[in-house]
């Protein structure tokens, strides 16, 4: 399919990024306002804990929340589990570290003889104890995120995680979803026994990476500046330049010296600090909740046009992952009525953000009526498409097939639950938090035969510019 030509086209040419002129300027901020993350940390999209959309994991990290009573009819019993997780909290990636080392040096060097500023004096002062070599691996606190899922999980479908059941993990060949893998083992206990101490982490980067393998994608948005010119243009537009000069006041510096890129590294470094450590940095006192609103703004923008929404191809990369998720449920099914014992119970992969995103937007979940673009930000304040509550580090979506008596049709036989982030999502089709598997396949007929991985990633032969192909 292609996507009419207005839907992506931001005028005849790409917004360009703001140099970065002010790196100096931007490390000059930290000191001067007092810290208060906790009007920001709902804001942080994709670098957002788990927490922010489950409040109560605050209080007990094991409870499985007010909606845990909610179950499905007695006469259903689970006979298979099918869970999609982003990874924990991670540190940053080699390239965000390089670029917070930088203005934080400029920081350094500019805060000499700037008595009359004290938020220059004050970020100065933060120690920068980020280093390259932690490159996105998970930190301690995404072992614990992860650990603490496994333990939910399996109070939650005790019968599925019960002694001598098999249970099959995979993840991506990032660093960061081998330990989380494990790490979710290791949640399950010693007590559990899956056939052997060490259940082996199969890589499979077909399915949690499946965006790499996507020519079409990679080509023409992940490699293409002009697929972003909705994000380039929210940079330069008013709701930017609010919070450039107010940040640029803050640190005493004219506003030609910040642009959008250095105030985001300010704020993802609040972020980090309060995923990571617990602590309310210094940086997120250059921010009110209306400037976070902006740049979650920016950062769900991005999501939006790169893995949601914007362009079909980001999420018909995923029809991979979808289709292998219901090869195993039909597989099930059939081994249920055979009377033979189900193969794969549990099925646990760890991918990223951006295995998640793609493939509930092929699901059709969280669209708005309207695209989200550069000049709309106003309207979309009540938006659904919020990556922070859709994908936070731990994020993870689950598919439970049930066996269910005493049911008035065969048909009704098999039925499905559906699960984000631990609580039951509505089908599209019913509006119910239940639906029957025979009508779940027949509601994405289309995608489960008619979305082939090959085909829609394949380049186009003829020679169209990216927009028009997208």
């Amino acid at each position: 399919k292609r996507r009419p030509r207005s839907a992506s086209s931001c005028g005849s040419r790409a917004v360009a990024a703001m140099a970065p002129r002010g790196e100096a300027a931007l490390l000059v901020l930290l000191l001067v306002l007092p810290p208060a993350s906790a009007g920001l940390s709902g804001y942080f999209g994709t670098k957002s804990r788990y927490e922010e959309v489950n409040p109560h994991l605050v209080r007990d990290p094991l409870s499985l929340g007010p909606g845990a009573g909610r179950s499905p009819p007695a006469s259903c019993a689970p006979l298979q589990l099918r869970a999609v997780l982003r990874h924990g909290t991670r540190y940053p990636t080699a390239g965000q570290v390089r670029r917070l080392g930088e203005l934080h040096a400029r920081l350094l060097r500019r805060s000499a003889g700037t008595a009359a500023c004290p938020a220059a004096a004050a970020l100065a002062a933060w120690p920068m104890w980020y280093e390259e070599s932690l490159d996105g691996r998970l930190a301690p606190q995404g072992r614990r995120d992860m650990e603490q899922l496994a333990r939910r999980m399996a109070a939650r479908f005790p019968a599925l995680f019960a002694a001598r059941r098999r249970l099959a993990l995979a993840s991506s060949s990032k660093h960061r979803c081998l330990q989380s893998g494990a790490a979710f083992r290791r949640g399950l206990g010693p007590t559990l026994d899956f056939g052997g101490d060490e259940v082996e982490v199969e890589v499979n980067d077909s399915l949690m990476r499946f965006f790499d393998h996507c020519a079409k994608f990679v080509a023409l948005v992940e490699e293409n500046d002009a697929a972003m010119c909705q994000v380039n243009a929210f940079k330069e537009g008013p709701e930017m330049k609010k919070v450039l000069e107010k940040v640029a006041g803050a640190l005493c510096l004219p506003v030609e010296e910040l642009n959008a890129d250095l105030v985001q590294v300010a704020f993802l470094t609040c972020s980090y600090e309060l995923a990571i450590k617990n602590v309310t940095s210094p940086w997120c006192s250059l921010f009110s909740e209306e400037d976070a609103k902006v740049l979650e703004y920016l950062n769900d923008l991005k999501q939006y046009w790169k893995r949601g929404y914007g362009y079909d191809i980001n999420s018909r990369s995923s029809c991979i992952l979808f289709q292998d998720i219901f090869q195993h449920l039909d597989k099930a099914v059939e081994e249920s009525k055979s009377s033979k014992p189900i193969s794969s119970p549990l099925i646990v992969q760890v991918g990223h953000a951006e295995t998640l995103q793609p493939l509930l937007a092929l699901m059709g979940y969280f669209k708005d009526d309207e695209p989200l673009l550069a000049n709309n930000y106003a309207r979309h304040t009540q938006r659904k498409f919020r990556s922070g509550r859709i994908v936070p580090y731990a994020a993870n979506l689950v598919f439970v097939l049930y066996h269910c008596d005493h049911v008035n049709a065969s048909q009704e036989e098999y039925q499905v639950q559906l699960l984000l982030n631990e609580k039951l999502l509505s089908f599209h089709h019913s509006n119910e938090t239940i639906s029957t598997y025979a009508d779940l396949k027949d509601y994405y007929k289309d995608i489960l035969e008619n979305c082939h991985f090959k085909e829609e990633c394949e380049l186009p032969k003829v020679n169209v510019t990216a927009v028009d192909e997208l």
